[in-house]
């Protein structure tokens, strides 16, 4: 079965929401502290790029992971760790943030905004290519939640590596799930393996894609057996 959302949300009126009511509900909802600004800002104070999660996305992680009670998540692409900051503020005391972490100079910003923000006894920071951390990691899983934020053509090997990694109940989650619009190209080998990572997480685990600006897909291990 097809849904023409355009077309329905035209007939009932439907008006989505622009740049001031997104600012609007960020500042509602979304606190943001030295450490986060630190985070947020490292695209000008350490020559970073500016592509770091969204207030409201970055919040739903750190919810999502409270709400699953987690102790042991990763994240796979850190950047500055404004997104680490969220999901390390969600564990107890005794959890850990395993942040895998290509880039030597990115790793470095991480490290010391996580520092900054109270949380380096609760983060560790790994850096070198994901799978490589990932072998590194695995036999300190079972992990709870495992968020994919760093290069797009490697998502579905991601996904593969770390569904078999989760606890049972845990969330595996996706940033740029639409792949800034490309995600149905053909021939674009980053498109084939996003299309393979939603196909795996589709197949492995009880999971939706948001429709946040650039599609976020979250996925729950209903099963040890996968």
């Amino acid at each position: 079965m097809m849904w023409d959302m355009a077309n329905e949300d035209t007939r009932a009126g439907v008006r989505y929401a622009d740049a001031k009511i997104l600012d609007w509900t960020n500042r509602a909802h979304i606190k943001h502290d030295k450490a986060l600004d630190a985070a947020a800002r490292a695209s000008e104070t350490d020559g970073l790029p500016a592509i770091h999660l969204g207030p409201s996305e970055a919040k739903l992680l750190h919810l999502l992971a409270g709400m699953i009670g987690a102790k042991k998540v990763v994240e796979i692409g850190t950047l500055a760790g404004y997104t680490a900051i969220w999901l390390a503020r969600a564990l107890p005391e005794d959890g850990t943030l395993y942040c895998l972490e290509l880039d030597e100079h990115a790793a470095s910003v991480a490290r010391r905004n996580l520092e900054a923000a109270g949380l380096g006894d609760r983060s560790r920071v790994i850096v070198g290519p994901a799978l490589e951390g990932l072998r590194e990691i695995a036999s300190e899983g079972p992990f709870c939640m495992v968020f994919i934020d760093a290069d797009k053509a490697g998502y579905a090997e991601y996904a593969r590596q770390t569904i078999a990694l989760l606890r049972e109940g845990g969330l595996l989650v996706g940033d740029n799930c639409f792949l800034f619009g490309r995600l149905l190209d053909e021939g674009d080998p980053a498109a084939i393996s996003m299309r393979s990572f939603h196909q795996e997480v589709a197949f492995a685990l009880e999971s939706t894609c948001v429709p946040t600006p650039d599609g976020l897909v979250i996925g729950r291990k209903i099963s040890n057996a996968t």
